[in-house]
């Protein structure tokens, strides 16, 4: 388990140190992730056979319930750590065929806009022309009507070579591959058939029974829940970097791609430009007219700026907040830029209730000096955006395009650098910018979302720089810490290529168990440990995340061990990496926190976000 080092808080009391782990493997005997031994103590040598009639005698392993709740266990453990929809299928079918002894397993999705079942991925023995991920491997559902048959929806059925109905198109594609007999559990997701799991034996393997099929109805439940967390967590993260009113991307969305295209012209001197337009008329129509009509007028504004920016393959549009929209563009020339800027223009005149719009382009590809971040030219953007509003212009200013000195380049002055912590900003803060007051606690993903993001946009200059890694992802901690009423936080980093885990930043709020509010601390550690010796939060820093509640089944049981050790009642845990390495925020509630079960997408997301633009070094 992980080496837990006392420290005392600001009252003097000794707080257990989640950061502090040793760099060696687990302390007393304890182990990580050990598999229980599959036969048991009565498994008798020889197994299983599939001989007689097939109704006393099950297939090996078929019907050892210790063994097959084991693989149900490592099935759902396994999927715990998926990411993506793709990462879900592939372990999904990695894990059931070995469970259910099959040579084959297959994941299918049903897509109801072509009728057809598409095979995702393949795995085990594969027969000639089949695919571990298949490109096109499709099938009609009216040649499988089990999977939407009232009679048997949503049960499991299975087929062999030998049954009366020759010409049924499994049994036909069971022939075709050599194979003696298939099993077919439907998947659900949220009441309806997201597709079905497939699994497949030999001729020399035992056939399926009816245990095998309530097996892979077990399977392919476990699996709907993994597609359910999966496709969850899409939806946090669409909504993380999308503009909820236009479907647009949003300004997190921008700032991660153009921090990325910088980097693409700094190293191979890829073309990067930027369209920043201001709807004209947008105060005037919601004071008038109401901001529901306002909001129509962003709608129709946004269409035309996605059909724009379609001119230009690749390009990213987006609304950065108010009225203010932008387009990224990479790979092509200043002047086809301007072209499209220019018709963005002419639509935005016709458009019903519209003024036009103000319109800048700023682009590496014109004579604008040396930009070396995306600061730097959006500052360029932004300003030949100013000069088009200022001078009512129907047609786009381009920077550096005017006579030297340039007024427009000469107007996008260095004014974000970094300022003393004890600083006070220069400035007012950003227009459409909100803060998160903290006055309430809240574990509702949708208004914890929210909150954090506020946060995150409300950063202020000179405390935490755009580029500063770790103070995004104290602002992300602390935040939803606060949100969730938790104990403490952590940050822990691994430096790229690197194997151990430094706790780098951590906050403790209260002691554990007591109603007693301690004053947030905030500090640096030193601790380190072995990530080998930690799959749960090794899995973390590569993007991944976690509940884990005290007592819960499966546990990992060095991350259970801290939990019993620091007297906590649960852990979220996620992580991620950027430029700089690989990052972990652990969040420690106990009996006085909100519920943090189903909240590791959330955490996931977020953190997701606050990796994204420049990237630092702890310090």
């Amino acid at each position: 388990m992980r080496k837990v080092v006392a420290r005392a808080d600001p009252h003097g009391h000794e707080c257990p140190d989640p950061g502090g782990r040793p760099s060696g493997g687990p302390e007393g005997g304890r182990t990580s992730g050990g598999r229980p031994d599959d036969g048991g103590g009565g498994t008798k040598g020889g197994g299983h056979n599939g001989g007689g009639n097939g109704a006393a005698t099950p297939p090996p392993g078929g019907r050892d319930a210790a063994r097959r709740l084991h693989a149900v266990m490592e099935l759902a453990k396994a999927l715990a750590t998926a990411h993506t929809l793709m990462d879900v299928v592939r372990i999904s079918a990695r894990q059931a065929r070995a469970a259910m002894d099959a040579a084959l397993a297959s994941v299918s999705i049903w897509e109801r806009d072509s009728g057809h079942l598409r095979v995702l991925v393949n795995d085990g023995d594969l027969a000639d022309g089949e695919e571990a991920l298949p490109h096109a491997e499709t099938y009609a559902v009216t040649d499988f009507p089990e999977i939407i048959a009232p009679a048997t929806w949503p049960t499991a059925w299975s087929n062999t070579v030998d049954e009366r109905d020759s010409a049924h198109e499994r049994v036909v594609a069971l022939r075709r591959r050599g194979r003696h007999g298939c099993m077919v559990a439907p998947i659900m997701v949220e009441g309806r058939v997201w597709g079905e799991l497939y699994l497949a034996r030999h001729a020399e393997q035992p056939r399926f029974d009816a245990v095998d099929a309530e097996f892979a109805a077990v399977l392919a439940a476990q699996i709907s829940a993994g597609l359910a967390q999966a496709e969850h967590y899409q939806r946090i993260e669409k909504l993380a970097f999308t503009d909820p009113l236009t479907g647009l991307a949003n300004r997190r969305a921008i700032d991660a791609r153009l921090d990325a295209a910088i980097t693409r012209h700094y190293r191979e001197g890829v073309v990067v430009s930027l369209i920043v337009c201001d709807v004209n008329g947008l105060k005037r129509l919601n004071d008038e007219r109401g901001h529901d009509v306002g909001d129509r007028l962003l709608e129709r504004f946004a269409d035309q700026l996605s059909a724009c920016s379609a001119m230009l393959p690749g390009s990213m549009a987006a609304r950065l907040g108010g009225d203010e929209f932008c387009v990224l563009i990479e790979g092509f020339t200043p002047d086809e830029v301007v072209a499209v800027a220019e018709e963005l223009c002419r639509r935005a005149l016709r458009m019903h209730d519209g003024e036009g719009v103000a319109c800048g382009v700023a682009s590496t590809g014109d004579p604008v000096g040396p930009v070396t971040s995306a600061d730097r030219l959006f500052r360029l953007a932004d300003a030949a955006q100013y000069r088009a509003k200022g001078s009512r212009a129907i047609h786009p200013v381009v920077a550096g395009r005017g006579q030297p000195p340039d007024p427009t380049v000469s107007l996008a002055v260095d004014d974000d650098a970094v300022l003393p912590a004890d600083s006070a900003p220069a400035g007012p803060p950003h227009r459409d910018r909100r803060r998160f007051r903290g006055a309430l606690h809240n574990a509702e993903p949708g208004r914890l979302l929210a909150a954090v993001l506020g946060a995150l946009d409300e950063r202020v200059p000179g405390r935490v720089h755009r580029a500063d890694t770790l103070g995004r992802l104290e602002i992300v901690a602390d935040t939803f810490a606060r949100m969730l009423d938790g104990v403490s936080w952590w940050i822990s980093y691994v430096p790229p290529q690197g194997h151990s885990l430094r706790t780098v930043r951590y906050s403790i709020h209260r002691m554990t168990g007591s109603p007693g509010a301690a004053r947030a601390r905030y500090e640096a550690g030193t601790a380190e440990y072995d990530l080998s010796a930690y799959p749960a939060a090794a899995e973390a820093v590569q993007g991944g995340g976690f509940v884990q509640e005290v007592g819960d089944a499966g546990n990992d049981p060095a991350e259970e061990d801290l939990l019993l050790v620091g007297g906590y009642k649960a852990m979220v845990v996620a992580g991620g990496t950027n430029a700089a390495g690989g990052w972990l925020v652990e969040v420690f509630t106990d009996e006085l926190s909100l519920s943090a079960q189903g909240l590791a997408p959330v955490l996931r997301a977020l953190v997701a976000v606050a990796l994204t633009g420049g990237a630092s070094l702890p310090e």
